[in-house]
Parts: C-alpha cells; sequence; structure tokens
C-alpha cells in the first residue's frame, strides 16, 4: 500500500462539491441491446460517462456516444486511456494492486492468470482505486453473494450511486432476441455470461429493477423506451 500510494493519488476527488449542482452519471454498459438505439446523444449529455473493461466507441458513436470520463478495469481488461479519463481499477486480489504500480513504473508484470497490459498510458493522477471494503460491502448487502462476485456493471451502478445524484443506466441486460453480447461483436456463445457462475445476471438484473421501481435509477432498454 505504501508502493500504491507513492505512485496513485491518495485524495478522494469527490469529497468537496458545490452542494448546488445536481451531478448526473451515466453508466454505459457494454449489452448488444445499444445497437441501433440512437443513444449517443442522450449519454454524452450526461456530466460523467462511465464505461467498463474493453468497451469501443469507435465507429458506434450514434449508438453509445464519445464521451467518457471514467473506465472500471480489472487487470486482465485494461487498456490506454486518452487524457482526462478516470481508470478505475476494481481489484479482485492483491496482484492487482503490485499489477497498477508496475503497469505506471517498471513494467515488470506482464501476466497474472492471463497476459496483461505491462505498461499503461493514462493520466496518472486520474488513477483510482476502489477499496476492496466498498466490493466486499456490494457482494454482501446488493448482489448477497450470488455469483463468484458483482460484475464489473454492478459495481459501476452502486459506484455511481455514491457520487452521483441521477443515475440513468445504458447497455445491461439481453437483446431483444435474449441474447447476451457485447455490441461491438458477434458472438457465437451469447449466453455465457449467464452459464459461467462467475455473475448471477438475472440476480443484478433483478436488482436494477428494484432501483428503479425505487426511483434511484433510470434504466434504458433496447426498445428507445426508459422505466
Amino acid at each position: 500500500m505504501t508502493k500504491l500510494f507513492e505512485v496513485v493519488p491518495n485524495t478522494d476527488p469527490y469529497q468537496s462539491k458545490n452542494e448546488t449542482q445536481c451531478r448526473r452519471c451515466a453508466i454505459v454498459g457494454n449489452s448488444g441491446n445499444l445497437k441501433y438505439s440512437s443513444y449517443g446523444a442522450k449519454i454524452d449529455s450526461h456530466d460523467f460517462v462511465m464505461r467498463m473493461n474493453r468497451a469501443t466507441t469507435s465507429g458506434f458513436e450514434k449508438d453509445v456516444g464519445n464521451k467518457s470520463t471514467h473506465y472500471f478495469m480489472y487487470p486482465e481488461s485494461a487498456h490506454h486511456l486518452p487524457p482526462g479519463v478516470h481508470f478505475v481499477l476494481i481489484p479482485f486480489k492483491p496482484l492487482d494492486m503490485e499489477w497498477i504500480v508496475s503497469a505506471l513504473t517498471t513494467g515488470n508484470i506482464k501476466f497474472t492468470y492471463v497476459r496483461v497490459v505491462s505498461k499503461i498510458h493514462l493520466d496518472q493522477d486520474k488513477v483510482m482505486i476502489l477499496n476492496p471494503a466498498f466490493l466486499k460491502y456490494i457482494h454482501d448487502n446488493w448482489t448477497n453473494h450470488h455469483g463468484k462476485y458483482p460484475s464489473t456493471g454492478m459495481i459501476a451502478i452502486l459506484f455511481a450511486l455514491h457520487i452521483c445524484e441521477e443515475v440513468s443506466v445504458f447497455g445491461f441486460g439481453a437483446d431483444r432476441k435474449g441474447s447476451w453480447h457485447h455490441y461491438w461483436e458477434n458472438n457465437k456463445h451469447a449466453g455465457a455470461f449467464q452459464k459461467t457462475g462467475v455473475h448471477d445476471a438475472k440476480f443484478e438484473m433483478e436488482i436494477i429493477r428494484k432501483l428503479v421501481e425505487e426511483g434511484k435509477i433510470t434504466f434504458y432498454n433496447e426498445t428507445n423506451v426508459k422505466y
């Protein structure tokens, strides 16, 4: 931890805030239901636009927008980011902490359980690391130990609920054909996300529905209708 905070900021970027400001946040998932949605302009109208893992916007701007302020990733999904974008590390294991230090300095760590980016290009002062206690809080109190751990999307939604007054959720769930896949690819194993047991997709969607019912978030589905 000492090495970690010698490299990344040890500050809370959301500690001070104008109390008159309403912070509007869009959480953009990677579901294929974003294709042909024309949500791009609506997504980009938010103050913060949070994306996850290997989400790409190039070529899909009309549907997913091109604004990004936060990317939630773990080492195995990490990639370079343009200036001004926050890198939010989700640390699932101690090696993840060592990796971010290495990726911003020596580049010594090239492999975890798969090959990873050894050196990552981004704004070093925009690196954020979720406290593992926050991940445990979500696992214990929200997903209730359904799946091995919460999905990146669920983590991003809960993060946004802690820092934003308005939260809009796009690109979650199956597409209109019932398939689970990324909007930028044709996945032959479109149901794999539901079958691996790593995440419980159905249970997480129930959480989202309850948040909608309680007025905590606005959810946009694939038919261009919010509810």
